[in-house]
């Protein structure tokens, strides 16, 4: 199977399999399985190994985990739908002792493709953005329930966008007169709420909304920072509980606030002696690849490796 064939590219491949230096038999936790692309590559080089998927999308796990067995057809492959927040939860559960962990936090493009998700707004669909579409609560419910102030404040704080008041005012003025449900109708009042500006921003003007609401719907900070919790938790264990004393640990993010949180419990952990950071500094796509995968641009790479005593 093709990765254009899987409807996802995987970002930074080359560099998450040097940072994490998979070996034969290895035991592995793709945290956010996504469409398999760096599970299948690791899989094959872990065969026969154990290799366990976690995803909210239920879709995406089932491809995830046909691809790879197919990769890896003596290997041990499970696969559970659920949050990465709960990975401590799902290991001990399996049985896991992993020496790999990774946890690629963006959403797979597949999802952005598809208008009925409502990640994106390049195609109408609704306004829904559920990672796990058993989730109750959906972006248009954002927008229709939190006051003027507080879709200000979260389009800023999550968004970064510094015309998140001028959006909440106009989102408000709209839906006073009709629902906000689709992407297209909030992608076009974001562009009005930047109005001239639009024309010299370098990104769509309604990137920074869409991104806000997304990580709001899926609780993605909080879920990275409990994530983070359970990895220094296991690291600081003397036992290590469900990683091994020589576990290697990566996450890629791709924005700022993610990228902080990532850094912040890395540094930390390795100030403790308790890892050794694989690379000083975030690892990014190079040009070729961004050439190749335009989505690769913001993503940053960070790894780290338990110390042995």
């Amino acid at each position: 199977m093709s990765e254009s064939g899987s409807g996802h590219i995987p970002v930074l491949l080359d560099e998450v399999l040097q940072s994490i230096a998979p070996v034969r038999g290895d035991c592995v936790i793709d945290a956010t399985a996504g469409r398999g692309g760096h599970a299948s590559a690791i899989a094959a080089a872990i065969n026969p190994g154990r290799i366990l998927l976690v995803d909210r999308d239920q879709d995406n796990l089932a491809y995830a985990a046909a691809r790879v067995r197919a990769a890896a057809p003596d290997s041990q492959v499970e696969a559970v739908h659920g949050d990465f927040r709960n990975v401590a939860e799902i290991a001990v559960k399996h049985g896991i002792r992993a020496n790999i962990l990774l946890a690629d936090l963006g959403i797979s493009s597949n999802q952005l493709d598809q208008p009925e998700r409502g990640f994106g707004f390049q195609k109408d669909g609704p306004l829904d953005m559920r990672l796990d579409r058993a989730s109750p609560y959906s972006a248009a419910d954002i927008i229709r329930d939190l006051s003027e102030s507080d879709i200000a404040d979260l389009i800023f704080n999550l968004g970064e966008d510094p015309f998140a008041r001028l959006i909440a005012r106009k989102v408000a003025q709209s839906r006073s007169q009709a629902p906000i449900v689709t992407t297209a109708h909030l992608a076009r009042l974001v562009r009005e709420a930047y109005g001239s500006r639009a024309r010299d921003s370098r990104l769509h003007p309604a990137t920074r909304t869409f991104m806000a609401l997304r990580i709001a719907v899926n609780d993605e900070l909080k879920a990275l920072e409990d994530l983070l919790k359970s990895i220094a938790s296991a690291i600081r264990s003397k036992s290590g509980g469900w990683l091994s004393p020589e576990a290697r640990v990566a996450v890629i993010s791709f924005h700022s606030l993610e990228d902080r949180q990532v850094k912040r419990t890395f540094v930390g952990l390795a100030d403790e002696g308790l890892v050794h950071r694989v690379n000083r500094k975030p690892l990014i796509a190079g040009d070729s690849e961004i050439a190749n995968n335009s989505r690769a641009r913001s993503a940053k790479l960070r790894t780290v490796r338990v110390a042995t005593h």
